[in-house]
C-alpha cells in the first residue's frame, strides 16, 4: 500500500514556510519616486525631452503641409503660384507708388523751401528800397556844413538825386530820417529844411549805402552837388567807408488808388 502522499501545505505556525518580503514593493517605490524632489541631472533630462518632443510636433506639422503640397492637382499649384505672383507684384506697385510719394513730398519741401527762400530776400530788398528795414554796408559819409537857412531844398534834392543816379540804396540823415523815393523836401519860414516832416540842424551828415567810389564820384562833377554848396558859402566833407550803418526807418504808406493784380 503506497505511502500517503505528504502534506507540504505551510502551516500559520510552521517555521520553515517562505520567508515574508523584507524591502518595499515595486508601488511603494514609485510612489516614493513620484513624490520625491527632482535632482538638477532629473529636471535637464526632462527639459530636454519636451523640446524634442516640440521639434517632434512641428515636423510632423511640417510633412503634413508638404503632404498636402505633395498631393495637390497640377491646377491648384499653378493657381497658387499664380495667386502669390499676384500678391507680390500689388506689394511691389504700393511699394514703388510710396516711394514716389516719398520722392514728391521731398521734391515739394525742397521747392517750398526755395520759395520761401526768395520771397524772403525779395521782401528785404524791398524792405530796404522802401525804408522799412535798417540796413548796413560799404558807403560814404557826406558830412555838410552850412549856416542856417544857407542850403536850400534845391542843393539839397540836387545831392539827393544824384546819389540816386549813382546806386545809393539806402540814405538816412542825421539819423533821424530816412530818404526814399517818395520822401518830400520842404523849407520852413525860417530857413530850415524839413525832409518829410522831420526839420534838421547843421551839420547835416548824409549816410549813403552803396559802391564808395562811385557814390563819392558823382558829387565830385563839375556843377554837381559839392560846387552848388560852396556856391553858398558850404562845404561838404566826403568819407568812404567800409560799414555804414542806415537805422533809422519808416512805416510804409497803404496805396491809395492802386491794387494788387491776381496771378492767373
Amino acid at each position: 500500500m503506497p505511502d500517503p502522499t505528504p502534506d507540504t501545505t505551510p502551516h500559520p505556525s510552521d517555521p520553515t514556510g517562505p520567508p515574508e518580503p523584507s524591502g518595499p514593493t515595486g508601488r511603494q517605490r514609485l510612489r516614493s519616486a513620484l513624490h520625491s524632489r527632482w535632482s538638477r541631472g532629473q529636471a535637464v533630462v526632462g527639459v530636454l525631452l519636451a523640446v524634442l518632443g516640440f521639434a517632434a510636433v512641428v515636423q510632423v506639422r511640417a510633412n503634413d503641409a508638404e503632404q498636402v503640397f505633395v498631393g495637390a492637382r497640377e491646377g491648384d499649384l499653378i493657381a497658387l503660384i499664380n495667386t502669390l505672383a499676384l500678391a507680390t507684384d500689388r506689394a511691389e506697385e504700393e511699394i514703388a507708388d510710396l516711394r514716389r510719394t516719398r520722392d514728391s513730398l521731398q521734391d515739394d519741401a525742397e521747392s517750398t523751401a526755395t520759395a520761401v527762400g526768395v520771397a524772403r530776400e525779395r521782401a528785404d530788398t524791398l524792405g530796404i528800397l522802401a525804408g522799412t528795414l535798417p540796413a548796413e554796408g560799404p558807403g560814404i559819409r557826406v558830412t555838410v556844413e552850412a549856416r542856417e537857412g544857407e542850403l536850400g531844398t534845391e542843393q539839397l534834392l540836387n545831392g539827393l538825386q544824384e546819389l540816386r543816379n549813382a546806386g545809393a540804396e539806402a540814405v538816412e540823415i542825421n539819423d533821424e530820417v530816412r530818404v526814399v523815393a517818395q520822401s518830400g523836401i520842404a523849407e520852413g519860414s525860417d530857413g530850415r529844411l524839413a525832409v518829410d516832416g522831420v526839420f534838421l540842424e547843421p551839420p547835416y551828415v548824409i549816410d549813403v549805402i552803396g559802391d564808395p567810389h562811385t557814390l563819392s564820384t558823382a558829387l565830385e562833377f563839375d556843377g554837381g552837388f559839392i560846387e552848388e554848396v560852396e556856391e553858398v558859402a558850404g562845404s561838404v566833407t566826403v568819407q568812404q567807408l567800409d560799414v555804414i550803418d542806415v537805422t533809422a526807418t519808416r512805416a510804409p504808406a497803404p496805396p491809395r488808388f492802386a491794387n494788387p493784380v491776381e496771378e492767373e
